[in-house]
């Protein structure tokens, strides 16, 4: 049933209670998109080496390079929702796109996988900034709610991460890859209708920009973006089959966001300048944190794959299930009570400032990849080492996570202007683009330095590299606490 009720922006953001009920229509249709985009993130470099014959340096690249365009292309949708689209026209393009691309998938798996990746990649671009700054949308300036309304979303959309990530493995490795990115295409269309059923509750959030234009005008414009978005496809569908010009669009497209950032600081007062500025620090941090994290779905996909017994606890259950899902399962479960935990350290006035909850994130990433390394002083003789550790492990990140993510999109809104809302919600999917850019790289270098062609080898190798990424993140939480004072002046009165 439609949901009908028209509310005002005001009416919407003076709700009572903790959460506007528009939040849990706004994370409903996220959840699906979670669905798509894990279920698919979790299978691609299994179905890249298993099905596609790729070796494992190669899937690596191929995966951080989608993943980098996907995020590179939700800044640009984010630019392109903010000054022409709108959040809702962008949401609907987007979601379109991202189930035809799943569904030519579907279709032949083999043969059309990297024409479905790229319409995945322009549709998840459109799409995704979308939601996450419609929610900034429903709580007014200074409201102390909006922390606990992202606590509270995020912690929803992984439902969808959760189910993706093992369902789309489970189909594809025990039924048919058809069925697997069949699946993705249906939970796609579903958010989709669930849009359309509850966009009457949220009608004064995202409309569109120019609505003080002519309605040729506007139509003009909106055409000109879908149209460009559609030419870009088969320029996309280039890069993915070459690093090189994967490298030379991403240095660019850096380059580009830097330099559109600074023109749009000489807009802003000295206020709100110092505001992005430290809006900025965090996406860089983001950056470095995605850069660690982002191994989930590239190297410690191919290390679950063959380097990990299927015992966890009393059952057998197959490890890439659990490196897809347990993630999104320690969220669902901590997320309420690491909400809480602030909530209660902030009673006793003994809460941290963000920058501060940024830098224990770190240290908890730390220790997750130290535990990813000792994983070589418990495996058999055969190079199998412990799915009972390795899970263990993602819960310890997701604690590293849950200082991190939700306050970060939080943050983000929270010191941005609201013109730029749409843009610097880019900026911070961007950060995640470069992260997985580089997760992919420092993958395929431990796949390089697998040189003795056995498990027990690549054991010796992956770990090794999770050695590093743990004391390149051990470093980055220092740093964040030591200077978290001085970004806490940049900050002013945002907490």
């Amino acid at each position: 049933m439609e949901v009908s009720t028209r509310e005002s922006l005001e009416e919407i953001q003076n709700f009572e209670g903790k959460y506007p009920k528009q939040l849990w229509y706004l994370f409903t249709i996220e959840m699906w998109e979670r669905f798509c985009f894990y279920g698919m993130r979790g299978v691609l470099v299994i179905f890249m080496t298993d099905q596609l014959g790729l070796f494992e340096k190669d899937a690596n690249l191929k995966y951080g390079a989608i993943q980098a365009f996907i995020y590179a292309f939700t800044f640009i949708g984010g630019i392109f929702a903010d000054k022409i689209l709108g959040f809702k026209k962008s949401l609907i393009f987007g979601g379109l796109i991202m189930a035809i691309g799943n569904l030519i998938i579907a279709y032949n798996p083999h043969d059309l996988f990297y024409f479905g990746i790229t319409c995945s990649i322009i549709g998840t671009g459109f799409f995704k900034p979308n939601i996450s700054s419609m929610v900034g949308e429903l709580y007014k300036e200074g409201d102390v709610r909006r922390d606990a309304g992202y606590g509270m979303f995020y912690a929803g959309i992984n439902i969808g991460g959760l189910l993706g990530g093992a369902l789309c493995i489970y189909l594809g490795k025990n039924y048919s890859w058809n069925l697997c990115f069949l699946a993705a295409a249906i939970v796609m269309i579903i958010g989709l209708v669930t849009y359309f059923l509850i966009r009457r509750s949220i009608a004064p959030i995202g409309n569109s920009p120019l609505a003080h234009h002519s309605r040729s005008s506007r139509t003009i414009k909106e055409s000109l973006v879908i149209a460009g978005a559609i030419v870009m496809l088969p320029i996309i569908y280039v890069l993915i089959h070459n690093s090189n010009f994967t490298d030379y669009f991403m240095y660019g497209i850096g380059f580009a966001a830097i330099a559109y950032l600074g023109f749009e600081l000489t807009k802003l007062n000295n206020s709100y300048r110092k505001k992005v500025i430290a809006a900025l620090i965090f996406i860089i941090m983001y950056l470095i944190f995605n850069t660690i994290y982002e191994q989930s779905g590239g190297s410690l996909s191919l290390f679950a794959k063959d380097n990990l017994v299927d015992n966890l606890l009393f059952f057998k259950i197959d490890p890439n299930i659990i490196n897809n899902s347990s993630n999104s399962f320690f969220i669902i479960i901590f997320s309420p009570l690491v909400g809480l935990l602030w909530v209660w350290l902030a009673k006793k006035k003994l809460e941290p400032n963000t920058i501060i909850k940024f830098g224990i994130g770190f240290l908890f990433l730390a220790l997750g990849f130290f535990l990813f390394y000792s994983l070589r002083f418990f495996a058999d003789a055969d190079g199998k080492s412990s799915l009972n550790l390795f899970t263990f492990t993602w819960l310890i990140i997701t604690f590293g996570e849950l200082c991190l993510g939700p306050i970060g999109m939080s943050i983000i809104t929270k010191l941005s202007p609201q013109r730029l809302f749409g843009m610097m919600m880019g900026m911070w999917f961007l950060a995640s683009a470069y992260g997985q850019f580089f997760a992919g790289k420092i993958g395929a270098e431990m796949s390089e330095a697998n040189t003795g062609g056995t498990l027990s080898s690549k054991l010796l190798a992956y770990t090794d590299g999770y050695k590093t990424l743990g004391i390149s993140a051990l470093i980055a939480g220092v740093i964040l606490i030591i200077f978290s004072s001085l970004v806490k002046k940049l900050m002013q009165e945002v907490h």
